[in-house]
């Protein structure tokens, strides 16, 4: 790829040119010289600046979206070339947020492992806190996370949607209701995962939007994993708001039942986080077969 689209990728991605010249090391006059050459050579506007804000215009975005294609038919190409004179091998370690780490990464690892035996992955779990904590720290190649909040020296990149829903035990006597509403979700006892969790960051996020404060909430405990509030809701009159992707068997079998909530909805999504830098071979491979995974 020509360097100019490079750095037009990370301009995009990290929609700052002050952020991008770090990441590529280079000063923001040569970024910004190279986004002027390239909408001179388009000859129209690939960002939208609004005071010390820039946002992708259309062209922009189709611009985007052909070179992350062109970017991962090169990668395609040269791990293709490379598996004809010998078979990918190595090690990484990745760190992901429990619910991640439980209800979304093992299959993906599974396939990974079919199509690339000589890599060894070892797999660490955590809340997203934790795992942005061994990041930094060089303990992990990488983390996957579900919070909501970025911190410096990390870049992150979506690989996929997620919804946190409200449920309650079959047996619970709020399980024949269909709704909840915000003076309810306020007024019934709850169960939440711990402090550092991205789901307690997710629900503080979306509570704030509709005027609630977390702590109005009657939350009688905390727990360290999605796995301890299901089985705590077998026996719990009350309510708990966990990632639907945690309770599809529950819901399916009828041991946990979903209450709509009547104002609002809690969407987030789940990242790739990994250090600015350097990123070895091996990581690009499984980031690239991870965003292109059918999950």
């Amino acid at each position: 790829m020509d360097y100019r689209d490079k750095v037009f990728i990370s301009v995009a991605e990290n929609l700052s040119f002050s952020k991008a010249a770090a990441f590529l090391h280079i000063s923001q006059p040569a970024v910004t010289r190279h986004i002027r050459e390239m909408e001179e050579r388009y000859r129209t506007n690939l960002f939208d600046r609004r005071g010390n804000k820039i946002y992708l215009t259309k062209a922009g975005e189709k611009v985007y979206n052909a070179l992350k294609q062109i970017e991962k038919q090169y990668r395609e190409l040269e791990l293709e070339v490379s598996q004809m004179h010998a078979g990918i091998s190595g090690e990484f370690r990745i760190g992901a947020s429990t619910t991640i780490a439980q209800y979304v990464i093992p299959k993906v690892l599974g396939s990974f492992h079919k199509k690339y035996p000589k890599v060894q992955v070892f797999l660490s779990s955590g809340n997203s806190l934790d795992m942005e904590n061994l990041l930094i720290n060089n303990q992990i190649d990488l983390a996957l996370v579900e919070n909501f909040s970025s911190r410096s020296g990390i870049r992150y990149r979506k690989f996929l949607d997620d919804e946190l829903i409200v449920v309650t035990g079959s047996q619970s006597v709020y399980a024949k209701r269909d709704v909840i509403s915000r003076e309810d979700l306020v007024k019934i006892p709850l169960v939440l995962r711990e402090q550092g969790s991205g789901t307690i960051e997710v629900i503080e996020e979306a509570l704030v939007k509709h005027g609630i404060d977390i702590t109005a909430l009657n939350t009688v405990i905390h727990l360290g994993s999605t796995e301890s509030i299901k089985n705590l809701l077998q026996d719990f009159d009350g309510l708990a708001i966990v990632s639907a992707r945690a309770v599809v068997s529950e819901l399916y079998h009828r041991n946990l039942v979903k209450l709509r909530l009547a104002d609002f909805s809690m969407t987030r999504i789940f990242r790739i986080a990994d250090r600015q830098g350097y990123k070895s071979p091996i990581v690009e491979l499984f980031e690239e077969f991870l965003t292109s995974y059918n999950i």
